[in-house]
């Protein structure tokens, strides 16, 4: 895809606080989300085993659906959830903490990005690397496969410029919809019960690590086309995304610490990336 990235960074950022009222298209109509983060990345099942191995275990976080009118659901902390035989349906996403960014040409402002955006260049430090994940290096074909506006069109209405150069999708964009979907990209949590309480938390946005983790082990324990997990698998994975402690990780919380109200003025916080992310450890963005 031939597209201006130059100062964007707008599928990496939550830009609502500083965009259009009707920017919030992920909470129109049918199951909405439970948490309230913007353009979270899923990720397949391959890809979460990947970040897990690489050390990037507290870098993922889960999304649940409150369920529609006709959706097969089960409660859990009084959430109607999208379910599939009883088990509550999610996917695995990116971390997105609120980091000093200032998008479009904007003052500094504290908005919800990428646990992998630089917020001084507004690139990103995965990019160019085996874990950059597919819905990233697709973007923005899957969105005109489905003829679905492109978060680069939106910043074009809002701020002016071009951005979607070129409007032509590639040929596979790696969709995965439908049936087959399941345990590649979709998983179902086997024990709907256990979520009692975690899913209050992903809905305050106050999901703690071994909430985060549950889901991480069950994602990477599916089995592709199937609600079958394996348990030994499972807790295998719990345990190593409980001890990961990366620079992605140890800067989300250290971001979280900092910032002031998301959408506010962030201006005192020019160049804390040196020392929140470079000295943990982050990679420079490859350009």
């Amino acid at each position: 895809m031939d597209v201006n990235c130059d100062g964007c960074a707008g599928c990496c950022v939550d830009w609502r606080p500083v965009g259009p009222d009707s920017l919030d298209r992920e909470r129109r109509g049918q199951r909405p989300p439970l948490d309230d983060a913007y353009n979270l990345v899923p990720l397949t099942r391959d890809e979460v085993r990947d970040f897990l191995r690489a050390g990037y275990g507290d870098a993922m976080t889960p999304r649940l659906w409150e369920a529609g009118e006709d959706d097969e659901s089960v409660t859990v902390d009084g959430h109607d959830l999208v379910a599939v035989d009883g088990r509550p349906v999610f996917f695995v996403g990116l971390r997105k903490p609120p980091k000093p960014v200032g998008p479009f040409g904007l003052d500094r402002t504290w908005l919800d990005s990428c646990v992998f955006l630089d917020p001084e260049t507004l690139r990103c430090r995965i990019h160019g690397s085996e874990l950059y994940p597919r819905t990233c290096s697709d973007y923005p074909g899957q969105n005109l496969t489905l003829d679905r506006e492109t978060e680069c069109e939106r910043v074009e209405a809002a701020y002016g410029g071009e951005r979607l150069l070129d409007d032509t999708p590639p040929e596979d964009v790696g969709l995965a919809l439908g049936p087959h979907a399941l345990g590649t990209k979709l998983f179902a949590y086997p024990d709907a019960e256990a979520l009692a309480g975690p899913v209050d938390r992903l809905a305050a946005g106050e999901a703690t690590a071994t909430d985060r983790a549950r889901f991480v082990a069950v994602a990477v324990a599916s089995a592709p086309g199937s609600l079958t997990v394996d348990d030994a698998r499972v807790e295998r994975a719990r345990e190593e995304a409980l001890a990961a402690d990366s620079w992605a990780g140890q800067a989300a919380a250290a971001w979280e610490e900092l910032a002031g109200d998301v959408g506010s003025d962030a201006s005192t916080a020019e160049g804390a990336a040196a020392r929140i992310e470079v000295a943990r450890g982050a990679p420079e963005p490859d350009g």
